[in-house]
């Protein structure tokens, strides 16, 4: 199968399943995305650090509350003109959102705390462009009103193909394990991240930025669209 952009290649295999037909697996062969490539270098030292916390009896759950709290208060910093401080406690929310998984791991992972993740992670994410659109909403408003809709309907993509891939028995363990099916695309998390760096030192072009970022949004949602119908059509 021909190869998709930013160098990733989509390949099905099949296993059969007693009197329930042919189960779609689909596996991810990942050369460029960013978030794959940083993944092989972070892991061993967010376990590492996730062993610490599990030995102090700190959950995976606590974490992650910990993780929005930081990324809640990065959003009152940026938006109170305190740049630098919204950096460090944005840098640290994200820190936290890694290890609650791998904490998870060394303990008990648990559904709930799979949902917890993925619903504090979006309210961290479109906290930061309000909070930009607060701190001069004559010049950022329009542009973070578009990334948010971007960041809305790439959410709304990735969430709509896990529920038809756990429906259809569809996994994937590319990303290590997970408590839903991970699709790539041109904008996830690292370069999410990546973008409200640059937000918070070049908050002068905020605007330009937040067009660009909203673009790349706009075509991993598209390109989910197309992988969708490709995958459930």
């Amino acid at each position: 199968m021909a190869p998709y952009p930013n160098g990733v290649s989509r390949r099905f295999r099949y296993r059969g399943a007693a009197g329930s037909g042919q189960r779609r697996v689909a596996a991810w062969t990942e050369k460029a995305l960013l978030d794959g490539v940083l993944k092989r270098q972070i892991d061993p030292p967010i376990d590492w650090l996730a062993g610490g916390l599990a030995r102090l009896k700190i959950g995976a759950n606590t974490v992650t509350v910990a993780g929005l709290v930081l990324g809640l208060a990065a959003a009152a910093a940026i938006a109170f003109e305190a740049l630098i401080t919204g950096l460090v406690l944005i840098l640290s929310s994200r820190l936290a959102d890694g290890l609650d998984g791998a904490v998870a791991r060394q303990t008990r992972p648990t559904d709930f705390g799979g949902y917890l993740d993925i619903v504090f992670d979006f309210l961290f994410y479109g906290s930061i462009p309000l909070a930009f659109a607060i701190l001069d909403p004559q010049a950022n408003a329009l542009a973070a009103a578009i990334l948010l809709m971007s960041f809305y309907a790439n959410g709304a993509s990735f969430l709509a193909y896990a529920v038809m891939a756990e429906k259809r028995g569809i996994a994937t363990v590319q990303r290590g394990t997970k408590s839903l099916y991970f699709t790539t695309g041109l904008a996830e998390a690292s370069e999410t991240l990546a973008v409200f760096v640059l937000f918070c030192l070049l908050p002068q072009h905020f605007a330009m930025i937040a067009y660009i970022f909203a673009a790349m949004t706009a075509w991993t949602f598209a390109w989910r669209v197309r992988l969708s119908f490709q995958a459930f059509g």
